[in-house]
């Protein structure tokens, strides 16, 4: 009896963490582990050609946690912009480029390798640029989403 109940606990198991495994999101049930390769990748409306999305937790407009990767090309420019919640970025792969202020200037960005840290608050403007293929893990609590300090520059309009 033991043995059918732990068998039963453990293909349930199996079964939640394979849709989670598959690329589905993390929706706060049970367990999840994926690797790299497993990761949907997409187009970023907000962002442009040149940017890509995984998304790995959550929904973004929900006030909810959240956690998604963004893939960058090499000289990707990340025009100023604010956000209406916390920003905290991992750099994963590549170089980010990155700086606080209303106005691109890449002179005055600080460069962060792999490994580093950027947390920036709700409402403050910033920019950056990509240097090689980079990928940088965001995450937070929602409602998110990207304002242009200049309409001009969103790919939305």
């Amino acid at each position: 009896m033991k043995s059918n109940i732990f068998t039963l606990l453990l293909l349930g198991m199996m079964l939640i963490s394979s849709g989670s495994l598959a690329g589905d999101r993390y929706r706060g049930d049970g367990h999840m582990m994926m690797t790299p390769d497993q990761l949907n990748w997409g187009p970023v409306a907000s962002m442009g050609e040149g940017a890509e999305i995984a998304f790995i937790e959550g929904d973004i407009s929900a006030e909810e946690p959240f956690n998604f990767r963004l893939r960058l090309q090499d000289g990707y420019e990340i025009l100023p912009h604010k956000h209406p919640a916390y920003e905290r970025v991992t750099v994963l792969e590549g170089t980010l480029h990155f700086a606080h202020g209303k106005t691109f200037n890449k002179d005055a960005t600080q460069r962060l390798p792999v490994g580093s840290v950027a947390i920036m608050p709700s409402g403050d403007p910033m920019f950056g640029y990509a240097e090689g293929q980079t990928i940088i893990q965001l995450h937070g609590t929602g409602p998110w989403g990207i304002e242009y300090i200049n309409p001009d520059d969103d790919p939305r309009n």
